[in-house]
């Protein structure tokens, strides 16, 4: 095994507890820290790996002991790649904002930053605040959203346009494997030069929208994908985090949903911009016009989303692209409309700072479930709450107390 593989799984192992034999609990182990030292003989960056054991209680989490350069070899490739609209570097640029490695993670900040102050010299240029449209598209299972995905994205390349479909495949909840079958559902969409699918494991995430695929979309942007689609497996809260970083949501429901309107959550419903009957063909037309009228009169209940508009509901059909292009033409209404009275713009901003807060509490409960002093106490007191001798809540105020001692 060579030097660099070898410290990258003994860097994966230092995040880890090891069990020690002869303790009932689990020790902690700080982190490696990689650090950089210059050797004068030959003039290169040396890198060795080494313990660092006067960390601060509370610092066990990784992170580097020097800042990434803004001249990052790594960083300057990928970002050049993006600029010239390379799928490859794309690809690698999406795995290196996926990436866990501390090191990585500064690394894909900084081709971030890069992206998005180009974005903004481009907006200058143009004097077009927003050059891209983000749609977020969900359902139940079977609704059909992959045909759909591959009925539309094939229209809008043929129009011109350069699609990104960001799709989650659902992960094993056990082995965490991911079949990443997005491009078997999409044969067409996906050998289209203009179209880039990017099939990701929801990773245990409820509905696969992982706090990666934000920053996912500002790479799919600045490679220059005017359109980028977001395709959630649509169960539950997911839509809603769907819904933080798009610029519109989509609803995509069959004809035969079991209870009809109760079939769909009503939160969910609330915050669709646009509702699409799907599989209006054959024999299930009579059905998909039914829910239909229902969902019209439904959302007449709802409060609008936006003063500027109301949900509106319109049968489709992707396997005969029945209805498809006047849907595209209400999204087109609709992205029109939020743009000439500013809600687009404000809307993202909002945007940010929520994910700016996603952020910051991931963050936190890392620090906290990897502080010393929590993991010290956590086995005891999760086999009190499983045995039931100590409360949730109680449980929790404890590992505080714990966590709050060596701050």
């Amino acid at each position: 095994m060579c030097s660099g593989v070898a410290q990258r799984y003994f860097w994966l192992l230092t995040r880890t507890l090891c069990t020690d034999p002869c303790l009932t609990r689990s020790r902690y182990i700080p982190p490696c820290v990689r650090r950089y030292t210059k050797v004068s003989a030959t003039n290169h960056l040396h890198r060795t790996a080494s313990w660092q054991q006067d960390n601060k209680p509370g610092d066990g989490v990784p992170y580097l002991t020097e800042e990434i350069s803004p001249d990052d070899p790594l960083v300057q490739r990928l970002y050049k790649g993006l600029m010239e609209g390379k799928r490859g570097l794309l690809a690698e640029s999406i795995t290196l904002i996926e990436s866990t490695h501390p090191r990585k993670q500064a690394q894909a900040q900084l081709l971030l930053s890069k992206v998005m102050e180009h974005a903004k010299e481009t907006a200058k240029q143009t004097k077009k605040n927003i050059t891209s449209f983000r749609i977020g598209l969900t359902g139940p299972p079977g609704a059909g959203k992959s045909t759909f995905i591959e009925t539309f994205g094939k229209m809008l390349t043929e129009a011109g346009h350069k699609v990104a479909v960001l799709a989650v495949d659902p992960s094993s909840s056990r082995s965490g494997g991911s079949l990443l079958g997005d491009k078997t559902r999409m044969p067409e969409l996906s050998r289209d030069m203009n179209a880039y699918i990017r099939p990701s494991p929801s990773s245990g995430t409820l509905g696969g929208v992982t706090r990666n695929t934000n920053d996912v979309i500002v790479l799919c942007e600045g490679a220059g994908f005017d359109i980028v689609l977001i395709e959630t497996m649509g169960v539950g809260q997911s839509e809603f985090a769907v819904a933080d970083m798009v610029d519109m949501f989509v609803l995509l429901i069959p004809p035969a949903g079991g209870d009809e309107l109760q079939g769909i959550k009503k939160g969910i419903v609330e915050v669709a911009d646009l509702i699409a009957v799907n599989k209006s063909d054959g024999h299930l037309v009579m059905a998909a016009k039914f829910i239909e009228v229902e969902y019209r009169s439904a959302i007449k209940f709802t409060q609008p989303k936006s003063p500027y508009w109301r949900a509106k509901v319109k049968r489709i059909s992707a396997r005969t692209k029945e209805g498809v292009p006047e849907l595209w033409q209400m999204m087109e209404e609709f992205r029109d409309l939020m743009m000439t009275n500013g809600e687009l713009e404000r809307r993202r901003k909002q945007q940010l700072l929520v994910w700016m807060w996603n952020y910051i509490q991931q963050h936190i409960l890392n620090v906290f479930r990897s502080h010393p002093a929590v993991q010290d106490s956590l086995a005891d007191v999760e086999e009190k709450v499983t045995k039931g001798t100590m409360t949730a809540g109680y449980a929790a105020d404890v590992l505080m107390r714990e966590f709050h001692k060596f701050r």
